[in-house]
């Protein structure tokens, strides 16, 4: 136990230019860092919206480019949806697990439960076309690159963070949830500790990305805040290379799938 004060503290970025495919992001967070008047030091973490990941790798879709299958078509007759949009969300998907008006949830190649396969078409600019924007082929991966660009570039030891808004079972909303990590934990153990009565814990383990996607949501916005890039400081962990992976329950342990 200790009586010392503890605290977060988050800032998001601005002066993000729209992100095009190929962008260097680690050149784009250290120019917001810069116009911020901040600089990186060891044991920060940069918490980055999918978003601007999946535009960098060059993941977003013409739909006009998709052909929909009979599947996709059936299932699009359902849920109320293009055909080709589904196309691209069965592409996605390990399984289908349900199909409801309106509602497409599938089990994510990533292994994450959600709805349309985590594809997006709100904050593009379309351009005159429909488009539609996927999740990074490997999210771990992205933010491995990006933290690895960043201590070659700066020197500092930061972790990485790519995180999504992502609905859950059981609660109504979406929260800020981790995609992708790098250089810290996704899930720390905490069985073995003890707790204030010196009884040890059994079970507890904590989702740290998560907690700390759900923070920095916050203060990204989800509309038209233009705020994907958020610093954050304060936060104690482990020094081991983590991932967002580490975050998903085992299939077998699944008792609701």
């Amino acid at each position: 136990m200790t009586d010392q004060p503890a605290s977060l503290t988050l800032l998001a970025l601005g002066g993000v230019p729209m992100i095009e495919a190929g962008a260097d992001l680690a050149a784009v967070i250290l120019a917001a860092l810069d116009g911020a008047g901040q600089r990186l030091a060891d044991g920060d973490v940069i918490v980055l919206a999918q978003k601007i990941v999946s535009k960098a790798e060059g993941r977003l879709i013409d739909l006009a480019s998709v052909e929909a299958s009979q599947q996709a078509t059936d299932i699009a007759g359902k849920v109320d949806k293009d055909p080709r949009l589904v196309e691209l969300i069965l592409g996605e998907a390990q399984e289908v697990m349900r199909v409801r008006p309106g509602v497409l949830i599938v089990r994510h190649r990533l292994g994450l439960v959600l709805a349309n396969a985590g594809i997006d078409q709100s904050n593009i600019d379309h351009h005159g076309r429909t488009l539609a924007l996927l999740l990074p082929i490997d999210p771990d991966a992205s933010a491995r690159a990006i933290r690895s660009a960043i201590k070659d570039r700066t020197g500092a030891d930061v972790a990485v963070l790519i995180i999504d808004s992502l609905g859950r079972a059981w609660r109504t909303g979406t929260t800020g949830t981790a995609i992708g990590v790098a250089g810290m934990p996704g899930l720390v153990d905490l069985r073995g500790r003890e707790d204030l009565h010196g009884r040890r814990l059994e079970t507890s383990e904590l989702g740290l990305a998560d907690e700390l996607a759900a923070a920095a949501s916050l203060v990204m916005g989800q509309a038209d805040e233009g705020r994907p890039i958020v610093l954050v400081r304060g936060v104690t962990y482990d020094r081991r290379d983590g991932s967002a992976a580490e975050l998903i329950r085992p299939r077998h342990m699944d008792l609701f799938a």
